[in-house]
């Protein structure tokens, strides 16, 4: 199997998915996915003038480049995957972690922020908007760190933020043309899923997911209590076991097709 890693955001680098691999230590190939103008993928020989074109049905390049892949989405990762059917028939597997299948997570994740200000956010936001540059965005992440770890974990996930590559343009193109009118485009219904979710996700709220539309016979749902948006921070043995499931699932399918 080939695991193909997709950070959320955008604008934030595949690097924050590197413990996440660790966590999981899947078998076969572990693979970290930065579209075109992301992260740290930028100015790549070959690459159309603006990439964002290419968004988000490159992911399909991705797919066939590999035998039997199996797509992680983080948060807005995800969110993408959900919006490219054609992936239906090409993957070996599919998790989707801290993510959504609409964007009415959005005015929810507003009134959250809303009831608990960070004024280091609010601060660091005025100074992005005015001056939209890849470090200041990396400011407004890392100043809400408190709203995406658990007390606990809020210094290191600090540091995570900090770490990361940013790429303002990519996060401005999802803004103006994909984050609010987004809707998934399709549902394996065959596929090995897996969908994990944090209990105490304060960005992205996972009660969307009790629709039972997602709960089809391929599906499985992990509820990791007590995690926030990066829940193999906080629990990374239970979302372990949640992946180890998943390669269970797809070894069963492989055997039986």
């Amino acid at each position: 199997m080939n695991w193909l890693f997709l950070p959320g955001g955008p604008g934030i680098g595949s690097e924050s998915l590197h413990e996440l691999v660790d966590t999981v230590d899947v078998p076969g190939c572990s693979w970290m996915v930065d579209l075109p103008g992301d992260g740290s993928n930028v100015n790549a020989p070959g690459a159309p003038a603006d990439p964002y074109d290419l968004w988000p049905q490159v992911l399909l390049e991705a797919a066939h480049a590999v035998a039997h892949p199996v797509f992680v989405g983080h948060s807005t990762g995800g969110e993408y995957l959900l919006s490219v059917p054609a992936l239906d028939g090409c993957l070996a597997g599919l998790a989707l972690v801290s993510t959504a299948p609409d964007a009415s997570w959005i005015p929810v994740f507003e009134h959250m922020t809303r009831n608990n200000r960070l004024p280091g956010v609010e601060y660091a936001t005025t100074r992005y908007l005015s001056d939209p540059t890849d470090d200041h965005l990396r400011r407004v992440a890392v100043e809400s760190a408190p709203w995406n770890f658990a007390a606990h974990t809020v210094a290191r996930g600090t540091e995570i933020l900090a770490r990361l590559p940013y790429n303002a343009r990519a996060a401005q193109w999802s803004e103006a043309n994909f984050d609010r009118g987004y809707r998934s485009a399709w549902w394996p219904s065959t596929l090995p899923t897996l969908i994990v979710s944090g209990s105490a996700d304060r960005i992205v709220t996972q009660t969307l997911w009790h629709d039972k539309r997602f709960h089809t016979p391929n599906t499985t749902w992990r509820v990791i209590a007590g995690a926030g948006h990066f829940p193999w921070i906080e629990q990374p043995a239970a979302v372990h076991d949640a992946f180890a499931a998943l390669v269970g699932q797809i070894d069963n399918r492989r055997t039986t097709d």
